[in-house]
Order: structure tokens, then sequence, then C-alpha cells
């Protein structure tokens, strides 16, 4: 998530999105201002595209009535061996892994091993007023 997406940390928010979701088949950039230029909006187009991410403007003030900027497409296979080395690498992430899988072969969700999502109230406190 960033505050802004422009030409200036394009190049950056576009690799740390990748980088956070390699292992994923879908992935999304928030952020709250987005550059309106034509050739902006066309390198993002062509860059996120190549990566299967969404790119999404949040409204701050209503975050209902956010918006895709870019809608693509999901990848219909997810990277096992990139999933395989994250889990041998960070043990908070072997951990959720190991909860989905019992959560699925039992077919009961423990919500409370899950991190509470917050109701829109709460987030609408926690975001910055612009």
């Amino acid at each position: 998530m960033k505050r802004e997406l422009s030409f200036s940390n394009l190049r950056e928010a576009f690799f740390q999105a990748v980088s956070n979701s390699s292992w994923a088949n879908e992935g999304y950039l928030v952020a709250v201002e987005i550059d309106k230029d034509e050739d902006f909006q066309n390198r993002t187009r062509t860059s996120f595209n190549l990566v299967w991410h969404r790119v999404i403007q949040l409204d701050i003030e209503d975050p209902d009535s956010s918006s895709i900027i870019l809608a693509s497409r999901s990848k219909d296979t997810v990277d096992w061996e990139t999933v395989n080395k994250l889990a041998g690498i960070n043990p908070d992430f072997r951990e959720f892994l190991q909860r989905i899988k019992t959560d699925i072969s039992s077919r009961e969700v423990r919500k409370e091993k899950y991190d509470r999502v917050p109701d829109k109230d709460e987030l609408l406190k926690s975001l910055p007023k612009k």
C-alpha cells in the first residue's frame, strides 16, 4: 500500500509488489493517490499486467467507493517452489500454511487462529485524514 503512485516511485512500488506476492496467483497494489498522466497510466498497465497484479485506488473517506484502476487476470497456478522456500525461511508463513491445511482437512475454519479483520468503522478510524 502506498500513499501515492507516480513516476517517481513506480519502479520501487512495482518491485515491492512483485517480491511480496511472487508465490501468489494474484496480487494487489493499493494507493491513495495515483498519477492521472496518460503515459504513467500506460506504463503502469504494461508493468502490472505482466505479473497479474491489480492496482486499486483507495478512497480514504469511503473505502467502499475505492476503484480498481487496473484489473488484470489471475495466474492459474501457485508457484509451489517459492511457497515451499518461503515456508522454510519464515516460521509464521509455515504456521499459516499448516493452519490452512488443517482447516481444509477438518472442514472447519478456526477464525480465532487468524488475524481479526477490523470492521469498516475501525478501518476508517485507522486511516489518516486528507
